[in-house]
């Protein structure tokens, strides 16, 4: 049986992507999810040897070919002196090729977090490594200067690194409001299938149950790690993901909380829904996301819906991705109103 080329390219992706889940006995699950033979599912495989794209790991294992690259930038030699001299220099080179629609996004994240290094973190050095293979990229950053979160909780007189990390979710964050918007670490999160920030033993993370970026720690006793992964075939745009947080002039009105992201139990306090909301006011609308939290307290849910909802009756606070016992809690204190 012929396969149209659209089809051929489907498969194949296919195929790469149980590789890289390192699904067992790849040719025999290939072929009974897809409906083909397993000599079909062997030829594609052959393919993509002889192209360089996977490798043998194993008799009858395969594995992506992904290529890293390393690359140390100097404050003194005034490689830091710029913000797309990382992204110019280093990494464009290695993604033209892919779609102009992923361009743009590694072009705004590379350098909207080199930026950040050059203009927040006093570092010296700045290390940056490139790892890609045929599905996706992946950029990390090393710096050694102050950590993000130390410098934000200072800036700011917080109590912890974890307020810090709290408010790094809402945007609109800057220890420098006269040149930075505090745009860059909100829309740069978003952009990305993953994005991780760590330093000072804390991580902040879009998603708090992946692990997409294993970084060795004991290489660096210092200052910051950002981690950033994007598939080289997403549909996802810039713009999209700007207009979902931007009103019609361009003014960023909206915001997202992972409650789960913040809290490492079930949030029950008053003195929690406090920390959370926050800034909220600075919003026109605040979507709280209770996805993966299994339940909240009812001193939470009344500061937050109820008390905070009162004293600021501009910003609409909306909660969603509720379980039965949250939406109950939810309903529960809205009663009292």
């Amino acid at each position: 049986m012929k396969f149209s080329e659209e089809k051929k390219a489907s498969i194949k992706m296919y195929i790469l992507e149980k590789i890289d889940q390192q699904t067992e006995r790849l040719s025999k699950h290939v072929s009974e999810e897809l409906g083909i033979s397993q000599n079909t599912v062997h030829s594609y495989i052959t393919e993509l040897l002889d192209a360089g794209i996977i490798k043998k790991s194993k008799r009858g294992n395969y594995e992506l070919v992904t290529n890293v690259l390393e690359y140390t930038m100097k404050r003194s030699e005034g490689e830091l002196d710029h913000d797309t001299y990382a992204y110019d220099t280093y990494l464009y080179p290695r993604i033209q090729h892919l779609p102009e629609n992923v361009e743009h996004i590694w072009s705004y994240g590379v350098s909207e977090m080199v930026n950040n290094v050059i203009d927040h973190s006093g570092a010296e050095q700045l290390c940056l490594v490139i790892e890609q293979n045929y599905l996706f990229t992946r950029v990390i950053l090393l710096d050694d200067g102050i950590g993000i979160f130390k410098k934000i909780k200072d800036h700011f007189s917080l109590a912890t690194l974890d307020d810090a990390i709290c408010e790094l979710f809402k945007g609109k964050l800057t220890t420098d409001a006269e040149n930075h918007s505090g745009e860059g670490i909100f829309f740069t999160s978003k952009m990305m299938d993953a994005f991780f920030i760590l330093s000072d033993g804390k991580v902040f993370a879009v998603n708090k149950y992946e692990n997409d970026c294993v970084i060795d720690l004991d290489k660096w006793e210092r200052g910051t790690c950002v981690c950033m992964s994007l598939s080289n075939f997403t549909n996802k745009k810039a713009a999209e993901i700007f207009d979902q947080y931007a009103n019609d002039d361009g003014g960023f009105f909206k915001t997202r909380i992972p409650i789960k992201n913040i809290f490492d139990r079930s949030p029950v306090s008053r003195s929690q829904a406090k920390r959370v909301c926050n800034r909220f006011e600075q919003f026109k609308e605040v979507i709280v996301d209770f996805e993966g939290t299994e339940w909240m307290g009812q001193g939470f849910a009344h500061q937050l819906f109820v008390v905070y909802a009162k004293a600021h009756p501009e910003t609409v606070i909306k909660p969603v991705n509720m379980n039965e016992a949250v939406a109950n809690m939810y309903a529960h204190v809205l009663e009292s109103v």
